[in-house]
């Protein structure tokens, strides 16, 4: 069955076409989330708050070929309210905890978290959006409610202030960035 039958279906009420779409973008939802609140266990408050959001609201979507972004934003909106309660801020190394056999890549990743994580608000919400979950700029717009060229002003800028915390150009570039603009 496609995603546009299945989201008919959950628009119309079918609890299970719903439940399968939540399947089908759960991984997508998590890195999200995760990205958003920093781990594990906030992330999956988030998306079960998310799920319970969506399927009372299911019904009042009117375009099913936005059902994805739709998503994000009750995503994004619960991420917040999450951080927002637990008044917070969640330090990267808490996170994951490094041990002398982890790879120098997982060092790199965790130096762009912290980075991510020490941008702007409209720099993160864009650059994760486009970069993490591979959504095209128009994509982005619609979710940040802004023109296209705000957010590629908001990617361009925040690659810019992660060239400066990552220590420079060419640090790790060509796999962090590999999508034009």
């Amino acid at each position: 069955m496609t995603e546009i039958k299945l989201i008919k279906k959950a628009i119309n009420g079918n609890k299970k076409a719903f439940e399968k779409l939540l399947v089908l973008h759960s991984d997508q939802l998590y890195r999200t989330a995760y990205l958003y609140v920093g781990n594990r266990e906030d992330a999956l408050d988030v998306i079960q708050e998310t799920a319970y959001k969506a399927l009372l609201a299911v019904g009042q979507l009117r375009d099913e070929k936005f059902f994805l972004t739709w998503l994000t934003r009750i995503l994004i909106h619960s991420a917040y309210d999450l951080l927002k309660k637990k008044q917070k801020e969640i330090p990267i190394d808490k996170i994951i905890e490094l041990s002398p056999s982890k790879s120098e890549k997982r060092v790199e990743a965790l130096d762009l978290a912290d980075a991510i994580d020490q941008l702007n608000e409209h720099y993160r919400n864009a650059v994760i959006l486009f970069y993490y979950q591979d959504l095209p700029i128009s994509e982005v717009a619609k979710l940040m409610d802004v023109p296209e060229n705000t957010v590629k002003t908001y990617l361009s800028r925040g690659k810019s202030q992660l060239k400066k915390l990552l220590g420079g150009e060419g640090y790790y570039e060509e796999e962090i960035f590999s999508r034009g603009i």
